[in-house]
């Protein structure tokens, strides 16, 4: 993430009801969604959406996150992570984005690269589990998908070789990396290293039951002042056919790029691929296309024609990190959030903004960052702009400290309402979920209902993921709102569930409809009270 260079570390509209399960409008009197409860009404209305990306980084280079330090032992680790993703439930989140290779080292047992150091303080040390699989099933259990973020390049926080284990092959290939501004990378412009990073990558897709493949802004390395990217005898032996370097860089991230969307779809077709870049992409006095900003630019910068990659199709989503206040000259919010906007208009590709938590009440920051509202402006902001399918925050631990109550202030102006994670149009297709079966018991002292739901699966398979809870003031023929009103909850899925609604009118009525892993939503149940 972005942050690591100043701390010396590290859409389309939201999707729209399934087209094959919008029935007609319920019967009348029955159509309009519940009354929203006094702690509802409290806040200024948010228009409800049925879809939305409530994300999370969770940050391992330099254990930003998790694990909170090294050599803590599995118990530890395991209990960290549960912690944080049981946070995570309750702030609100659906989807955890996990670095799980941050410096060409593994969070699982890879045949290609060691263990990280980020888990046992050594490189190459077992740390005695999987942490990788026990991430994603202890996710999975709560509903929560798991995207696994990956540094494509960088090799070590440190340029020296002979600090790597025994056997890297970084060491084995010295060929194939660079020592540039302090650290190592691997050379994008030599092929077989970009081959090498592709297949350690894709061990873990195709090992694991994971539910994206997530880049961050890491590509080219950031320039450092007075130093180019020591990359001349590469472009000699590698660069025929281009006469300028920097398009001849563009090509070679192009091709990581296009190359691992075409892996990851072919290895696990369901599972999403997309990148968090830099906020900016041109500036619009270097480019006419590019944003009203003076900012550092990523496509000269990192040489990441991010753009470009949602004009030809290549993601599922972009989440560029917009890290800044609105009304800061040289890149604002208020600027940027509908640039991008326009340049995913169209195109297929989801659009979530990635929020800059850490800069909430932090120290040295300025004064819209201090006043517990920024995030809550952004968010407004984007709910004009039906392009922006949700947000991504950076990162866990300042979500955890909200030291100015910046994330509980926009969580209730803007996550008061449950929803469903985002269903690119490429996965709206295909089988939908059986259809549950709901019981209801109502107690009339407290008001409260509990639904008994057993999932409708053939032979124990196809167990959903998630169950959409919707309510309604009376029997609407089990008929949810396309526009998500009527979605009361969403919780774990299973072959059984049980979820406790508070009902204090008395009357309402309840429909259930089970959610597969790529949030396709199949036909509600039949309507209990």
């Amino acid at each position: 993430m972005t942050p690591m260079r100043t701390t010396g570390s590290p859409a389309p509209s939201p999707s729209p009801f399934p087209r094959r399960t919008l029935l007609a409008a319920a019967a009348a009197g029955c159509a309009a969604a519940l009354a929203p409860s006094p702690a509802r009404a409290a806040a200024p209305p948010v228009d409800p959406v049925k879809r939305q990306m409530r994300g999370v980084w969770i940050a391992s280079v330099v254990n930003i996150d998790w694990p909170s330090r090294t050599g803590l032992d599995a118990v530890a680790q395991r209990a960290e992570f549960t912690r944080l993703a049981d946070e995570a439930l309750e702030q609100g989140f659906n989807a955890l984005f996990v670095q799980v290779r941050p410096t060409a080292d593994a969070f699982w047992p890879s045949p290609l690269e060691p263990w990280s150091q980020w888990l046992t303080g050594t490189q190459g040390r077992d740390p005695g589990y999987d942490p990788l699989g026990f991430m994603v099933e202890t996710a999975h259990e709560r509903g929560l998908a798991f995207h696994a973020w990956f540094n494509p390049y960088r090799v070590s926080m440190q340029a020296d070789p002979s600090a790597l284990v025994p056997g890297h092959p970084a060491r084995v290939h010295p060929e194939w990396t660079v020592s540039y501004g302090g650290k190592l990378y691997y050379d994008p412009g030599v092929p077989a290293a970009r081959r090498f990073c592709q297949e350690a990558m894709l061990d873990a897709v195709r090992r694991y039951d994971i539910d994206g493949v997530h880049f961050d802004d890491y590509f080219y390395p950031y320039p450092v002042a007075g130093s180019d990217f020591p990359d001349d005898e590469t472009f000699r032996a590698y660069g025929a056919g281009h006469a300028d370097k920097a398009a001849w860089r563009r090509h070679n991230v192009d091709l990581m790029v296009r190359e691992m969307r075409d892996a990851v779809r072919a290895v696990r077709p369901d599972a999403l691929f997309g990148i968090s870049p830099f906020g900016v992409w041109r500036n619009a006095t270097t480019d006419p296309r590019g944003s009203r900003t003076s900012a550092f630019q990523s496509y000269d910068g990192l040489h990441a024609d991010t753009r470009g990659w949602v004009e030809r199709g290549w993601l599922d989503y972009i989440a560029p990190q917009v890290y800044w206040h609105i009304g800061l000259p040289v890149a604002d919010y208020g600027v940027l959030a509908p640039w991008w906007a326009d340049a995913v208009r169209g195109t297929g590709t989801e659009l979530w903004i990635g929020q800059a938590v850490y800069k909430s009440g932090a120290a040295g920051q300025p004064a819209p960052w201090q006043d517990g509202r920024e995030l809550t402006r952004h968010l407004t902001l984007n709910a004009t702009l039906p392009e922006v399918g949700g947000d991504l925050f950076f990162s866990a631990k300042d979500v955890r400290a909200d030291r100015v109550g910046d994330f509980a202030a926009m969580r209730l102006a803007h996550w008061r309402q449950p929803v469903l994670g985002p269903l690119p149009s490429r996965l709206d297709q295909g089988p939908l979920p059986r259809r549950p079966t709901v019981e209801a018991r109502r107690d009339a002292g407290t008001g409260e209902v509990t639904l008994r739901i057993t999932a409708g699966t053939r032979g124990g398979k196809d167990v959903p993921f998630r169950y959409a809870v919707h309510r309604f003031p009376c029997d609407p023929g089990g008929r949810p709102r396309g526009d998500g009103s009527s979605l009361v909850a969403v919780i774990p899925g299973g072959k059984r569930a049980v979820h406790v609604e508070r009902d204090p009118s008395g009357d309402g009525w309840y429909a259930v409809a089970a959610v597969d892993r790529a949030q396709r939503e199949g036909r509600p149940s039949r309507p209990v009270s």
